[in-house]
């Protein structure tokens, strides 16, 4: 028999898609622009972020899914666990991971399917991308000391402060979570929980360097470890795969056969490190995916994450390249719009400063020159910290990415809650800065 309410679903969708490509402005200059845009911050993307940011952060993901027990997670920070330590930890991921708001998200989705507690994961999530030490130090260089310290204290507060809200509104279901983690027996743990330490820290140490920006100046520490940031990661790449060796079982000789194309790239192309990287990624890949041990487990949950994770984070980067373009070049909204809306401090200028930080995609560092043009045009400070508290550790590809995580309700409250908070701390600096 004919279902004849889902045939009426579908042809509906065929009229619309018709209609839209019927009635394409193509005409339009902006528009076209705006389509150009949508791949140029894709092709963007894919250069400076994919492979160095969100590679490791799969790894990094699924090594947690693997080798972190379920036990462990709960225990700092699962529904039941003590609180002060489990926000404690959560609220200053950001100093030791410099990640953006995608590449925070493996992470996030590790620990949260892990068992920790919607709280402790919230808060992490928030605070992974907003409180990087990097950008903050730049934030307070580039656009005043007051910023940099209102970003600072405020990235680090607030993540505390929406993740005891989430906690709260959805608290029957973390009662729930809480009684099933008390029954859940403790896990066998396989070696040594310093080990393990060593194993992620050798990870984010690679996802740490290969990933740090270039500052303003051309002296002083930060200019020296950035020169030095390859054989740095370098280092921790060879380390991460002594520890394959000597505390996973993997034979030296496959290990060595691994490592040796990145080796060759590295010495083919000494300026074009990215190729070496590429290089050792898919080494370790056909290491790790041919062993049916644990090595194989953590390759196949590293490939669940990205395999979860990457179309909605390239659908993401498309629709917001195509409504807002990429810094310094506009899409189908013009950025006079967003300079007319954000000038003073009123209510209005600061929520919009807010959901627009929200919806727009910023990589690391790359939110404070972004403000630096909208100050130069005539944004206010209150908006300029709302949007500094909303962008870094939100975007669109972040939300769709969220939502397949944690579900459509609590990803809404989880949205509504940043740019609430980044609202009104917004018109609070305003009146004493502005």
């Amino acid at each position: 028999m004919t279902d004849w309410k889902a045939e009426w679903k579908k042809l509906a969708i065929i009229v619309a898609v018709f209609l839209v490509c019927f009635y394409l402005p193509m005409g339009s200059g902006r528009f076209r622009n705006a389509i150009l845009e949508s791949f140029y911050l894709v092709k963007w993307y894919a250069q400076e972020h994919v492979l160095l940011c969100l590679v490791p952060a799969f790894f990094i993901a699924g090594a947690i899914a693997v080798f972190v027990s379920q036990a462990s997670v709960m225990k700092y920070l699962g529904a039941k666990a003590n609180k002060v330590l489990a926000y404690g930890v959560a609220s200053v991921s950001g100093t030791i991971l410099a990640v953006c708001s995608c590449t925070v998200l493996p992470l996030f989705a590790g620990i949260y399917r892990m068992g920790a507690g919607l709280g402790p994961a919230t808060a992490f999530l928030y605070s992974g991308p907003a409180i990087n030490v990097l950008a903050i130090i730049l934030t307070a260089r580039i656009l005043g000391l007051e910023l940099g310290i209102a970003r600072a204290v405020g990235a680090i507060l607030f993540s505390v402060v929406i993740g005891l809200a989430m906690h709260f509104i959805f608290r029957k279901e973390e009662l729930q979570k809480a009684d099933g983690q008390m029954a859940s027996p403790e896990a066998e743990v396989s070696r040594p929980l310093w080990q393990n330490v060593l194993y992620f820290a050798a990870m984010v140490g690679i996802l740490v360097f290969a990933n740090w920006g270039k500052p303003t100046e051309t002296v002083g520490a930060w200019y020296a470890i950035y020169s030095a940031k390859w054989v740095v990661t370098s280092v921790f790449a060879a380390a991460l795969g002594l520890i394959l060796v000597m505390w996973f079982g993997l034979k030296w000789w496959k290990v060595m056969l691994a490592a040796a194309p990145a080796v060759v790239l590295g010495l083919l192309f000494p300026h074009a490190p990215m190729i070496a990287f590429a290089g050792a990624v898919v080494g370790l890949s056909t290491l790790i995916s041919t062993n049916k041990g644990e090595p194989g487990e953590w390759f196949s949950s590293s490939w669940g994450f990205a395999k979860q994770i990457l179309p909605l984070l390239f659908f993401g980067v498309v629709v917001a390249g195509f409504l807002l373009g990429r810094p310094e070049q506009e899409g189908v909204i013009p950025s006079a719009w967003v300079n007319w809306a954000v000038g003073g401090n009123s209510i209005w200028s600061n929520l919009f400063a807010s959901v627009a930080g929200a919806f727009m995609y910023f990589a690391t560092l790359t939110e404070v020159p972004i403000l630096q043009g909208l100050l130069g045009a005539g944004m206010g400070k209150g908006p300029a910290l709302a949007l500094l508290l909303a962008g870094p550790a939100l975007s669109l590809p972040n939300m769709l990415v969220i939502r397949s995580v944690m579900g459509t309700k609590k990803t809404v409250v989880y949205v509504l809650l940043v740019v609430i908070i980044a609202t009104i701390s917004g018109m609070i600096f305003g009146e004493i800065w502005g």
